[in-house]
């Protein structure tokens, strides 16, 4: 039986993904299949983050978010002049939701993102991970890191600069900025 949803009027748009008065679901993201990461996964990720979050699903809207920072782009692409890297839309999503919606442990979902990712581009989707979860500790400072992981697995929590090397040695050019356009967001 499928869902009956729709956008809540009261819940602004994020500023930072496209708008779309069309109601969309994760589903929307099959036709791409497992190996079209291109431009237009990109954008359609961010469109459904952005309807995930009308609809008052945050936590779901940050899926998506994550699945926009896993596309195949070389940073040229047009998309990325009118919607850069969604840190700012990330931020944005955790800082704007309302008390009674679910968001989960930004910190520690950021955190397993980072340090479980899979192939493909591995490396810059980590980083990317990192850079979210650097947010998300400054959104939610009292949220717990997955403590037992950290001991067990022996994991070291980047630093700010450690991130900003890796986002310029493993991002796309301009990323560094438009990380701390959100770090900006985040600290205003």
């Amino acid at each position: 039986m499928p869902l009956n949803r729709s956008h809540h009027p009261e819940l602004a748009p994020c500023p930072f993904l496209p708008d779309t008065d069309e109601v969309i679901s994760a589903a929307s993201m099959k036709v791409f299949g497992k190996s079209d990461r291109g431009a237009a996964f990109y954008e359609q990720a961010l469109r459904c983050g952005q309807s995930l979050w009308r609809q008052g699903f945050p936590a779901q809207a940050l899926l998506q978010i994550n699945r926009a920072f896993g596309a195949d782009l070389q940073g040229d692409e047009s998309v990325l002049a009118h919607w850069p890297m969604p840190y700012r839309a990330a931020a944005w999503v955790m800082d704007q939701r309302l008390s009674h919606q679910f968001i989960g442990n930004p910190r520690r979902h950021y955190q397993h993102l980072a340090t479980r990712m899979v192939e493909p581009r591995k490396i810059p989707r980590s980083w990317r991970a990192w850079a979210c979860w650097y947010l998300a500790c400054h959104i939610y400072p009292d949220y717990q890191a997955d403590e037992k992981q950290l001991a067990e697995e022996g994991v070291i929590e980047p630093t700010r600069a450690e991130i900003i090397a890796a986002l310029a040695l493993y991002g796309i050019s301009g990323e560094i900025a438009m990380w701390e356009a959100a770090e900006a967001l985040v600290n205003a």
